[in-house]
């Protein structure tokens, strides 16, 4: 029995567990720091929150925004339409550039708006959202609108600048590519090679269309294409006073130089972003109005997260198979786009 007690080890005798030791300072360090930046990111949060509608209710402004960036007074709001206009675009941010403009309908601080276009297009839904929420400003505000095409402003870029009084382009603007196109992809083969092989059950012959395309499911995408063509170029035809039939003739999908655009009556003058701006202050006598660039805000912590989600995603596509899966998905289903080909 002592022989027994005795191979027994040590910590097993004591009614206590054995210590792990003390905390790492590094693990302690971080904690404390995880725990500042919590607390000092909620104060943040509810005195700028509280500081900002009061700020707001004093004196007018539209928002935290203005007051953060110094601005009192009258203001001519500048919003950058940039890159494809959608939903979930990384550099467009469709819902809250539409909130914006709802918000400075209702300013009176707001005298103007100029629309910043370096686009080759987008969704036919957000773009003719975007088109029609700023004939709604006009409309409600009386307020001038001008838009400024920066490198690139075809298709949906184009479509949402009808809507501006003025149009202006820089002299090396690439502009026009008027027209629809709907891009869906055959990835049968793909998917043969791979060992994927899709089953639908469906309620109709035309219920899961595509991949690949009948005769009679090509003809009704291109009927919803023709419908999408018409309204576009029912669109120049109206804000730039053009015949119909001449806007078919030059709606063909082509892009124009900013000279060839003038020239055919879809914009007004070639000009600098400079120069845009002062034409629209000296016309509408805005001499004393500060010019406001409206950018979606993003907070540091945004910034973090979004830096590291990037990482995250650069590294998963790296990956073969999820790459090929992730095109498969994408383009199981045809979109209609007033955008630019390639």
């Amino acid at each position: 029995m002592e022989e027994q007690e005795n191979q027994i080890p040590e910590y097993q005798k004591s009614s206590k567990k054995p210590s792990n030791g003390p905390m790492k300072p590094g693990l302690v360090a971080l904690c404390v720091i995880c725990g500042m930046i919590m607390f000092l990111g909620f104060w943040y949060i509810l005195f700028s929150q509280f500081f900002g509608n009061l700020f707001s209710a004093v004196s007018g402004m539209d928002s935290n925004a203005y007051m953060e960036s110094g601005v009192y007074g009258d203001t001519i709001d500048v919003f950058y339409v940039e890159g494809t206009i959608a939903e979930g675009s990384t550099t467009y941010q469709h819902t809250w550039t539409l909130n914006q403009i709802d918000h400075l309908m209702e300013s009176e601080s707001n005298k103007g708006i100029i629309l910043y276009v370096n686009s080759p297009g987008g969704g036919i839904y957000e773009s003719d959202e975007l088109y029609l929420k700023i004939k709604e400003y006009k409309e409600t505000t009386g307020r001038p609108v001008y838009a400024y095409m920066a490198q690139t402003a075809a298709s949906g870029g184009l479509y949402v600048s009808m809507a501006a009084d003025e149009i202006y382009a820089n002299r090396m603007t690439m502009t026009g590519s008027i027209g629809v196109i709907m891009s869906t992809t055959d990835t049968t083969g793909l998917q043969e090679l791979i060992g994927i092989k899709e089953e639908n059950i469906t309620s109709g012959p035309n219920k899961a269309m595509g991949n690949p395309l009948t005769d009679e499911q090509r003809a009704i995408l291109q009927s919803m294409v023709d419908e999408s063509y018409d309204i576009f170029v029912e669109i120049i035809a109206e804000n730039r006073n053009l015949d119909d039939n001449k806007v078919r003739e030059i709606a063909d999908g082509r892009i124009y130089s900013a000279r060839q655009a003038k020239e055919l009556g879809l914009i007004d003058e070639i000009a600098s972003y400079e120069e845009t701006v002062q034409n629209f202050i000296d016309t509408y006598k805005l001499e004393d109005c500060t010019i406001y660039h409206q950018r979606p805000p993003l907070s540091a912590l945004e910034e973090l997260l979004l830096s590291v989600e990037t990482d995250l995603e650069s590294s998963k596509v790296t990956e073969s198979f999820t790459a090929i899966h992730n095109y498969i998905e994408a383009n199981k289903s045809p979109k209609i786009m007033y955008y630019m080909g390639h």
